[in-house]
């Protein structure tokens, strides 16, 4: 009887129509598996629960005493992005909803702390000390990031991954996007949260990206597609924003990572602080120009008084994902990132990637493949780094370059969601997608984000308690919406 009930809720649970049908289905699950006294149960091996009860104990003491000085000072020195390990991966790879229910409660009461110490007035606390204090507070406990990889038409899935995290409140701030990724984060970036909506709905957008030009344009270092039909595309559907202008427009900072074509250049991520006066369909252009699909790109960018020109005339760029598909790195440098979601749509890297279900459990039966494939990647390597720096003529040299940088980069974040591709999906990969097929998409990323919700929730809720309560402060001492965001633009780490 329980098998046949656990059959039904687990189709339900493939079939989920929307996260709300999901969760029912996956809460059934989680009584029927036993999950739900797992999760009760506080005490386990894979965190410091004892830490956990005792920060809990202590914030809930001072909030009921009204103490506000031991409630600042216990946030302030104690407010720790993973403490006691609690975002380990394997607390919550048990239950399809939550986790420990002790981590919960802590998270729960931190937010209720900071909200309480943001709203509460205390004339030993005024204004401007709080808004330091919560500045402080956030550059120290870090901000999630969302990266969206490269793929071709294949990574319209990252609009699913962005539509269930903003239903639940959990978009990030801080938007990375390679190519493809770089077009779709371009396109949200110049969308504030009111117009998400109607951004992903796939009737409103250009849809006609691709134009074939043939094989001896390609030889003639063309691209086998046509960049302006792309490059209309881009205009159509993100407009003429700087990346200046599009945080001012959606409050929301935008990355988009190129790749050098001349020698003595560094991969590039462009945003608001690194180029504001850039176009950001100009290098969302750069980003998606695939070597030998689309040549090189000179970025554009807009004067003081408005007139667009070249942006460093002397150089262009190509294909992000090239070199630095997920620049966590430099994000973590930039806004204090701290965790890292990664959509990953890049169909030469997806295959690989560790499962994608409930765990990310190391099996035994998985132990030669894994150890295969980091011979391969090892090796592979070694190949191209030698061939890169010897073989003749030009052209193998860049590709040997380019497969060297491939082999190199890290395709997973904290978090990892990845669709499940099927044989009818690459061959849409240099197609212009059709409406039917995006809503398709979309409904895969949502359903690959549902089962990351609860961890994601657990890493990012803190720090986006934080943002808003920065924006209520700042709010209440008297400055405009435009000002706030140009202000926050100019703080690092800062929304």
């Amino acid at each position: 009887m329980a098998d046949g009930r656990i059959r039904k809720f687990r189709k339900m649970l493939a079939e989920a129509p929307n996260y709300e049908a999901w969760k029912a289905a996956a809460l059934e699950l989680d009584f029927l598996e036993g999950n739900v006294d797992w999760k009760e149960d506080f005490a386990s091996d894979l965190y410091h629960y004892e830490l956990v009860y005792d920060r809990l104990s202590n914030l809930r003491h001072y909030r009921q005493q009204n103490d506000m000085d031991r409630l600042k000072r216990a946030l302030r020195e104690g407010l720790h992005h993973d403490l006691g390990n609690m975002g380990n991966a394997a607390l919550y790879a048990r239950s399809r909803v939550g986790t420990k229910h002790l981590i919960e409660e802590y998270i729960t009461q931190v937010c209720e702390s900071l909200d309480y110490l943001c709203d509460t007035p205390d004339p030993n606390f005024p204004g401007p000390d709080k808004l330091q204090f919560f500045r402080d507070t956030l550059t120290s406990f870090g901000r999630p990031a969302l990266l969206l990889s490269g793929g071709a038409s294949l990574g319209i899935f990252h609009f699913g991954v962005i539509k269930a995290l903003w239903e639940k409140g959990l978009l990030p701030q801080v938007v990375a996007g390679s190519s493809i990724g770089a077009i779709i984060a371009g396109i949200l970036g110049v969308h504030s949260d009111a117009e998400i909506p109607e951004m992903l709905v796939p009737e409103t957008h250009n849809l006609n990206a691709w134009k074939w030009r043939g094989l001896l344009s390609a030889v003639r270092g063309d691209g086998l597609m046509d960049q302006q039909t792309l490059k209309e595309c881009l205009r159509s559907n993100i407009g003429e924003y700087t990346f200046e202008e599009a945080f001012q427009r959606s409050g929301r900072s935008i990355n988009v990572s190129v790749s050098p074509v001349q020698a003595h250049q560094q991969a590039r991520l462009l945003c608001g602080y690194t180029s504001p006066y850039l176009l950001v369909w100009s290098a969302v252009l750069a980003s998606a120009a695939v070597p030998g699909i689309f040549p090189p790109v000179t970025l554009m960018k807009k004067d003081i008084a408005g007139n667009v020109l070249p942006y460093m005339s002397r150089l262009r760029f190509v294909d992000g994902s090239v070199v630095s598909d997920l620049p966590i790195e430099r994000l973590m440098h930039l806004y204090d990132v701290n965790f890292t979601i990664v959509s990953q749509t890049n169909p030469h890297v997806v295959p690989f990637l560790n499962s994608r279900g409930r765990d990310e459990k190391l099996k035994l039966s998985n132990i030669p493949m894994h150890l295969l494939k980091a011979e391969v990647q090892f090796h592979g390597q070694g190949l191209f780094d030698y061939l890169r720096k010897r073989v003749r003529p030009e052209v193998l040299r860049q590709m040997s370059g380019q497969m060297h940088s491939i082999l190199g980069q890290r395709y997973s974040g904290d978090v990892t969601i990845a669709p499940s591709y099927r044989l009818k999906d690459y061959r849409r990969m240099l197609a212009n997608p059709d409406p039917a097929w995006v809503k398709e998409m979309i409904l895969q990323g949502e359903r690959a984000t549902w089962p990351k919700i609860s961890m994601i929730r657990s890493h990012a809720r803190i720090s986006k308690t934080l943002e808003r309560c920065i924006r209520r402060l700042k709010s209440q001492q008297g400055r405009p919406t435009a000002e706030l965001r140009l202000i926050s633009q100019s703080e690092p780490g800062m929304s």
